[in-house]
């Protein structure tokens, strides 16, 4: 017998970074209106619209001009929830639009160093795997470098994506030195003229200094074989952690010069905002962005794209 069940048709991109924001643009939303129902916009109605975005982590700068921006020519008059919607869109796009930036590998750079960072659980060791599969795809000859030597189970789950992606990985034994790791991986990746060598590296917390120590390490370890390497810098931030990670791209900043954020979960937080309070604060470039766990879900970041769909505006 058949089996005719269908397979559900694929999501679209939008329509999966729509749904990974709905929790961030159905807060949003869900406040907006309430505020705005049968009132005139004045002072005390600007005063909350900025206390709502300000709980949806877009930081007080960017909550304040938002607020400025709705008000204006619009004093003792009704307003609309999809009016505001569309002020928001419109100031979040100013903010996102400068730092939207692909991530350009050199091909003159080989291989192309990409060193990933970020603290546990914030998704490198999979972010290394997807943009291991998109490098893969697009042609390029990938080397994988396991240097989160720490965890046996981030050891693996490279290895799992180097079978996947048919990338060779450089892997020591768990708690071996991530430092002479890196080294052999880029002397190896040299040797084979690999195209792109990710490296990924322990889980650190910001506040813990010999950690952050052993990062910068790294670095210099890897300056040793290729003195303008690493040539980019990641930062995996998980959304779910909202102000957090303005400390966090602080100190990795500090430690190893991060050229470049990738931001994952933002499929499971209400905190999508953070994204924007980051790129006010920090005007690093945002690379990537993750909604889910599949390949397809981390793609380039879109400034206008991720504006509409923090607003809660259909496409």
């Amino acid at each position: 017998m058949n089996d005719t069940t269908a397979e559900p048709p694929k999501k679209s991109w939008w329509q999966r970074l729509t749904g990974g924001l709905k929790r961030t643009s159905g807060a949003l939303g869900t406040a907006v209106a309430d505020l705005v129902t049968k009132r005139k916009l004045d002072r005390a109605m600007l005063d909350d619209i900025e206390d709502v975005l300000l709980r949806a982590d877009l930081g007080t700068e960017v909550s304040v001009r938002i607020a400025d921006a709705v008000g204006k020519g619009r004093y003792d008059k009704a307003i609309s929830a999809d009016e505001v919607k569309d002020v928001v869109a419109i100031e979040v796009e100013k903010v996102l639009s400068p730092v939207a930036k692909p991530l350009e590998i050199d091909a003159a750079k080989q291989p192309f160093v990409i060193l990933v960072v970020g603290v546990n659980g914030s998704g490198k060791t999979t972010t290394i795997g997807k943009l291991a599969a998109k490098f893969s795809a697009e042609g390029r000859k990938v080397m994988l470098a396991a240097g989160d030597t720490f965890r046996a189970a981030a050891i693996e789950q490279l290895k799992v994506w180097g079978e996947r992606t048919k990338s060779p990985v450089i892997a020591g034994a768990q708690g071996s030195d991530s430092a002479s790791l890196a080294f052999t991986a880029l002397t190896a990746a040299k040797e084979q003229q690999r195209d792109v060598l990710l490296i990924d590296t322990a889980g650190r917390l910001q506040n813990k200094s010999e950690l952050m120590n052993e990062l910068e390490k790294v670095v210099r370890v890897i300056k040793k074989v290729d003195a303008a390497a690493p040539h980019a810098v990641l930062l995996v931030l998980d959304a779910t952690v909202g102000q957090n990670a303005l400390s966090q791209v602080e100190a990795f900043h500090r430690t190893a010069g991060v050229t470049g954020l990738v931001m994952t979960k933002l499929d499971g937080t209400a905190r999508g905002g953070i994204l924007v309070a980051l790129s006010e604060k920090h005007k690093l470039p945002v690379h990537f962005i993750g909604v889910g766990e599949g390949v397809e879900d981390l793609a380039p970041f879109a400034a206008k794209d991720f504006a509409k769909a923090i607003a809660g505006i259909e496409a």
